[in-house]
């Protein structure tokens, strides 16, 4: 393995030492030949595993026809999925970009444009909730407001105020003349897996309304299909002004999508905005596709038949392993632990057991496998993770 001396890589990645090759569904095979269980899905990335047979011959297909254009041209294939995309949401305009970092950004100039072409130039800042992780662009690494990505990156991007985390006092007294929006995130994956409770994004919404602000929704990671519908909002009922979409949305291709009403959307006009690469025919297809799966029927009622054998079988792992893990956090297939131990020791545990894990904040392991895994997979993950607690346990006891 290189050294940061001599690799030709940015030292930006703490990797390790594995090289995949392959994969198959929930399986992914290295250079050596080893099956590790993958319960990252490319951190809520790959929504149908590796290799789906379905997703790999629609874009073989469209890749010997046609890969890109620009977006001075129409293309058929953007339109229906813009049009699939509203029909199934509460969305009646959208921008397809490449990443979850590009959709935030359009959200933010959307919610800005909105307050401008209302005559109200002034109102620019956008709420956000501590504890937040809406991008690594300078813009949304000032949404989040965690100063470890921001050190040495130079001044901090105007026009952004963190309040804590479902705090609704804090957020009324922080809205201002200047507000625009508030962004939430209606889980915090990379915050440790943080639900934002049904009464309170139902409060946001209220207090959005009253104060003529618009609701923004970073669902990158709680998109299509990860919590048990195709938004994780829907469980509350909420219908926000503004929707960002990523990860699943390509399952696996890059793409990502700014979804809006067409009267937050209706500042957007020619020129404001644009991209070379979103929207071109081969994210296009794939995304259509991956439509196709989730929109077929049945679909949501086995996410959420796997999110229930996957929740409780971490929480009898924390019953039994109490002094490892202590409890169960999450929603649908974006499942959380949190550690008594450091996070760190059970991914690398799990590891060892050939099941791949990830983390996220307030020492929580992130649990994210493919929303079509079959129960015997998931059992077998679930086999592997209290292999790897038992150790751990046995190794804790040890020391006392």
């Amino acid at each position: 393995m290189s050294t940061s001396l001599d690799q030709p890589l940015f030292d930006t990645f703490n990797r390790v030492n594995l090289k995949f090759v392959s994969g198959k569904g929930p399986w992914l095979l290295t250079e050596n030949n080893e099956r590790y269980l993958d319960f990252t899905s490319g951190i809520a990335v790959n929504a149908f595993g590796h290799a789906h047979p379905y997703l790999v011959n629609v874009l073989k297909r469209q890749a010997e026809k046609l890969w890109h254009v620009s977006n001075v041209f129409e293309i058929e294939e953007q339109t229906r999925l813009a049009e699939r995309l509203c029909a199934n949401s509460f969305a009646e305009k959208v921008f397809f970009a490449n990443s979850g970092a590009e959709a935030i950004e359009c959200a933010i100039k959307t919610a800005r444009r909105y307050h401008y072409c209302n005559q109200q130039p002034e109102r620019v800042e956008i709420i956000t909730l501590d504890g937040a992780f809406h991008g690594r662009t300078l813009a949304t690494l000032a949404a989040g407001g965690q100063q470890k990505y921001l050190e040495g990156c130079g001044p901090k991007a105007l026009g952004f105020t963190t309040v804590p985390f479902a705090d609704l006092e804090a957020l009324k007294s922080a809205i201002t003349n200047k507000t625009a929006a508030l962004l939430i995130e209606p889980i915090q994956g990379e915050g440790g897996v943080r639900i934002v409770p049904n009464k309170i994004m139902q409060a946001y919404r209220d207090i959005c309304t009253q104060t003529e602000i618009l609701l923004v929704l970073d669902e990158v990671q709680t998109g299509f299909g990860r919590t048990g519908k195709l938004f994780a909002h829907e469980w509350s009922g909420v219908t926000p002004d503004i929707l960002c979409a990523a990860k699943g949305i390509g399952a696996g291709f890059p793409l990502s999508a700014c979804l809006a009403t067409r009267n937050a959307a209706h500042g957007m006009t020619a020129g404001i905005h644009g991209t070379t690469f979103g929207g071109n025919p081969l994210a296009m297809t794939v995304g259509n596709a991956v439509l196709d799966l989730i929109l077929a029927p049945d679909f949501f009622s086995h996410v959420n038949k796997i999110a229930k054998q996957l929740k409780d079988g971490l929480e009898a792992l924390v019953t039994r392993y109490f002094n490892v893990v202590s409890k169960v956090r999450g929603y649908g297939l974006l499942a959380g632990l949190q550690c008594v131990v450091p996070n760190k020791q059970v991914i690398d545990f799990a590891r060892g057991e050939k099941l791949l894990t990830v983390a996220a904040g307030s020492n929580v392991v992130r649990i994210l496998p493919p929303l079509n895994i079959e129960e015997a997979d998931l059992a077998n993950g679930l086999e592997r993770l209290e292999t790897a607690l038992a150790k751990i346990s046995k190794s804790q006891i040890g020391t006392h």
